[in-house]
């Protein structure tokens, strides 16, 4: 008996899966009215009026750039080691304690292109005196100077500017 049931139910889903078969001819036929459909279209071109455009011209108020940037100047004086003699304004890349570790910065930005500087200060800070301070450039221009550091500020963020009075 269980055999017949199973049997049954076997012929009763292939006749499911047989009936239910969409026929090559019906796809082909769909495909046929479409593409008579899309023929049969046309399209109609209305042409427009060309519209002129006169552009707006303003000119803005210019106010003169006030620069916040703050300058720092080292008491005690300095003492330029290797590079150009200082300009008023000079970016400082690098502070060292050791002056092995400021030449090797030195080098570094001189073989990239850049204006550097070495310089001796006669500083004291946190009990050691003598710094060694690496300038990438120097300016006698404080624009230039800023200029200069927002370039660097991405290789150098902790870059600042040094006043030689």
């Amino acid at each position: 008996m269980k055999n017949h049931v199973i049997a049954c139910m076997g012929l009763c889903t292939l006749a499911m899966f047989t009936a239910c078969k969409s026929q090559e001819s019906a796809y082909r036929a769909a495909y046929e009215a479409a593409k008579a459909n899309e023929s049969s279209e046309t399209v109609t071109v209305v042409p427009q009026e060309e519209t002129v455009v006169t552009p707006v011209v303003t000119t803005p108020v210019q106010e003169p750039a006030v620069d916040n940037t703050p300058v720092r100047t080292i008491a005690g004086g300095l003492t330029v080691l290797k590079g150009e003699p200082l300009n008023q304004y000079s970016v400082i890349v690098g502070s060292f304690m050791n002056q092995t570790n400021a030449e090797g910065l030195y080098t570094t930005l001189v073989n990239r292109g850049y204006s550097a500087r070495l310089v001796r200060t006669n500083e004291t800070i946190n009990g050691h005196t003598g710094w060694y301070r690496v300038a990438a450039s120097s300016y006698d221009n404080k624009s230039y100077a800023v200029d200069s550091k927002n370039q660097l500020k991405g290789t150098y963020p902790d870059a600042w500017l040094l006043l030689n009075k």
